[in-house]
């Protein structure tokens, strides 16, 4: 079983009230090979929600949202439950939505202008840091290389 943001498989729980669904991770779930998770929403967050983005503050990675509000306890939370998760069904592997300052492997810069950084967002490096490969969405070529393993059975699931 991997893990992979909800988002991606067709669930509207993107910050702005979207899915943003790529059509091969619907298929892994109606197949039963991933289990859809959104970190933000497990943390406690609304959707749809104000843009956030990971700033550095004090050597800590924060994330603070366009109108200025500190989110970070929520998406702390929130990486916490899909680690949960992703170790109730024994997850390896993680397909995660780019920059998400949850999910992505980078993540926006803190600036609002689509700058990026070469930040983790808060739960692809809980779920790094505990073993759990995360590949990111734009990363085209392991995507599709993990999903044809699934569909053709070669990696537990």
């Amino acid at each position: 079983m991997i893990l992979v943001s909800s988002c991606l498989a067709g669930y509207k729980c993107a910050y702005d009230g979207n899915a943003k669904t790529t059509d091969e991770i619907v298929e892994l779930v109606k197949m039963g090979k991933a289990i859809p998770v959104c970190p933000e929403q497990l943390g406690g967050l609304a959707t749809p929600r104000t843009p956030s983005e990971c700033v550095m503050v004090n050597d800590e990675i924060r994330v603070i949202s366009k109108k200025g509000e500190d989110l970070t306890d929520e998406f702390v939370k929130g990486a916490k439950e899909t680690l949960s998760i992703a170790n109730l069904y024994d997850c390896k592997y993680a397909i995660l939505k780019k920059y998400s300052p949850s999910c992505g492997a980078r993540t926006y810069d803190g600036s609002f202008t689509g700058a990026l950084s070469d930040m983790s967002g808060i739960t692809a490096n809980l779920l790094m840091e505990n073993g759990i490969e995360v590949i990111s969405s734009n990363d085209e070529e392991n995507v599709k290389k993990l999903i044809l393993q699934l569909k053709q059975e070669k990696i537990e699931v």
